[in-house]
């Protein structure tokens, strides 16, 4: 094939795909992404804690997601000694979240597949939405001194993949997909343990799109859940 030939079909094939990524860009109104956490097969590696650090090169001490645990005495009641309960904690792309009406920049907003992002272009580091995240998803990147959290890996899903901590799971725990695809894993599990499944703190009215299953009701207000046992910080040699 001659040079020119080459270079001609290759700027006809961008500009075919030009519209499809600047739609998934902006977020396409025909999805709705959502994940579903099945603590049944979470075994707190944080292997999901790993994988989002490499993938969004988050900075030492941050975290866009992380498996918090939890001591809690008593569970179940035909055991004396206290038990640790894992939950993998992550930015819950909510329908209405709190982070959204508080930027004064309008940097955080929430895109049409439901993905709530931060334009850092715009974000002047405030701290106004970590402070009004219920879910204490949001902290303020001290490298790019704007606000920072998990994104769904946006980045990922653009090019047709799984979030990084989805597909780095060891026990298959994080499932991912769209709520408008009634074939997706995620659509099918939430019909198929309806009623069974959770979201934190339901009181705070802000629609969470993460969900659990096997949630213990002592974690879905936010009121009643102890602080969560210190993370060991990463030493590097």
């Amino acid at each position: 094939m001659r040079r020119r030939t080459f270079l001609s079909l290759c700027c006809v094939s961008a500009a075919s795909l030009l519209p499809g990524l600047a739609q998934a860009a902006a977020g396409n109104s025909g999805h709705r992404y959502a994940m579903l956490v099945d603590l049944r097969r979470c075994v707190g590696c944080q292997s999901c804690t790993v994988s989002c650090g490499a993938e969004n090169a988050v900075p030492l001490g941050n975290f866009r997601t992380t498996v918090s645990e939890y001591v809690m005495g008593g569970v179940p009641q035909e055991r004396r000694d206290p038990v640790v309960a894992v939950v993998p904690r992550l930015c819950n792309h909510c329908e209405k979240p709190a982070c959204v009406p508080v930027c004064p920049v309008g940097a955080t907003f929430k895109r049409e597949d439901g993905l709530v992002l931060i334009n850092a272009d715009t974000c002047i580091g405030c701290g106004f939405c970590v402070q009004a995240c219920p879910y204490d998803a949001r902290f303020l990147n001290h490298e790019t001194h704007t606000a920072d959290k998990c994104t769904f890996c946006a980045h990922r899903i653009a090019a047709g993949l799984l979030p990084a901590c989805v597909e780095t799971c060891v026990g298959g725990a994080r499932i991912f997909g769209d709520l408008h695809d009634p074939q997706s894993v995620v659509c099918r599990m939430l019909a198929a343990y309806k009623g069974k499944v959770a979201t934190l703190y339901p009181e705070k009215s802000t629609d969470p799109h993460v969900f659990y299953l096997g949630l213990d009701s002592y974690f879905t207000h936010a009121d009643s859940i102890p602080q969560p046992l210190p993370i060991t910080p990463v030493r590097r040699s």
